[in-house]
């Protein structure tokens, strides 16, 4: 046997991209003892991206639970439910890349090609409305990874969710990139009759080219845009949401992205600060120096700015908005443009109408 096999080859050369990928490595995963890497007599070996395999595989899962109890400050919402684990939308700052460590797997391209999903999930959900502790509250789908990626087109998870929301009548907030969404529009439909759903549409970029490259397999920046004027046109109340701004990256685009946003029929926008926590910022730089290798040190430098001079941000209370010169001067331009072209309407969830099968109501 060759000399020991310790940490995984870096598949990627300098010049070749994968194509349809955000993350343009592998990295390792913080709880192995052990990666690979080519021994000393073939330490020249570098795969190019054509070479490596890509295919995106799915695998069922066994959850006992569907929603999640959320305790922190710095996110508005108190449960969410996730269907799917990885996300083939492939964004290449996603901070939920790090949760695909906890399966065994790498936060890079694993993460965007080894997705799990909870095919019991409604089963789930429909359990928890019938136990006698459930007090109607609403839950987020999505706010780990994307609940309309492209399998769903397939699978129909998130589908078969909102329907058992329908049926107890309990409130729901949709997360998404994708124009996916709109096969449900029958179903959102009837739950935005009784105040009972939001949308939030996740807009990164209007520039296409920006799109593809940070966020490969969303839906393109016009079809966003197309959703939310459809959703809105049929009074299902639409925000959106920047997140992340990256400073030197998208951060120019903050008055234009409100502005179409708004025409399109968004009520309201928010924002969340682009933050690198553990293996992403080595992702992360792969991807900017081979992307936009003018401006990768000066996206570095700004991003650490924000980041109280790391690449990273776990503070409580300030990981979504960040810290310094550089993050007032983003939020000062987020506020005034979202005062000048949005009116928020006061739109709470309706939790008076939960009720089980047979309708008896939640009497606490």
């Amino acid at each position: 046997m060759n000399a020991l096999i310790l940490r995984k080859i870096n598949f990627i050369t300098a010049d070749k991209n994968i194509k349809g990928r955000g993350a343009q490595n592998e990295v390792k995963n913080r709880f192995s003892k052990l990666e690979y890497v080519a021994d000393q007599f073939n330490s020249d070996i570098d795969l190019h991206a054509e070479e490596l395999d890509v295919k995106t595989t799915y695998t069922e899962i066994f959850p006992k639970t569907i929603v999640n109890e959320v305790k922190s400050p710095d996110i508005k919402m108190d449960y969410s439910m996730n269907p799917y684990q990885g996300c083939e939308h492939g964004c290449v700052y996603c901070y939920a890349r790090t949760t695909h460590e906890y399966w065994g797997l790498g936060p890079g391209l694993d993460f965007e090609r080894k997705i799990f999903y909870k095919k019991n999930g409604a089963e789930l959900l429909r359990k928890l409305f019938d136990s006698k502790s459930w007090k109607p509250s609403a839950i987020m789908t999505s706010g780990n990874t994307d609940c309309y990626q492209p399998i769903e087109r397939k699978l129909k998870l998130t589908r078969s969710l909102l329907e058992v929301c329908l049926e107890y009548k309990n409130p729901v907030g949709i997360i998404t990139k994708n124009s996916l969404i709109e096969r449900d529009l029958d179903i959102l439909k009837e739950l935005a009759k009784n105040d009972l759903v939001k949308v939030v549409m996740s807009v990164t970029s209007l520039d296409e080219e920006m799109r593809s490259k940070l966020e490969p397999r969303t839906s393109t920046a016009k079809n966003k845009l197309k959703t939310i004027e459809l959703l809105s046109s049929n009074n299902i109340p639409v925000q959106i949401l920047m997140g992340p701004i990256i400073p030197g990256l998208n951060s120019h685009e903050i008055p234009v992205i409100i502005e179409q946003c708004a025409k399109a029929g968004a009520e309201w926008s928010s924002y969340t600060m682009v933050r690198l926590n553990g293996a992403i910022a080595e992702i992360f730089e792969k991807w900017i120096t081979q992307t936009f290798p003018d401006r990768a040190q000066k996206v570095f430098n700004q991003i650490r700015e924000v980041n109280d001079g790391k690449l990273g941000n776990t503070i409580s209370g300030s990981r979504m908005t960040g810290k310094g010169n550089i993050a007032a001067m983003i939020h000062q331009l987020f506020d005034v443009n979202r005062s000048k072209f949005m009116t928020y309407k006061e739109r709470p969830f309706n939790t008076d109408l939960f009720q089980r099968p047979g309708g008896q109501l939640n009497l606490f």
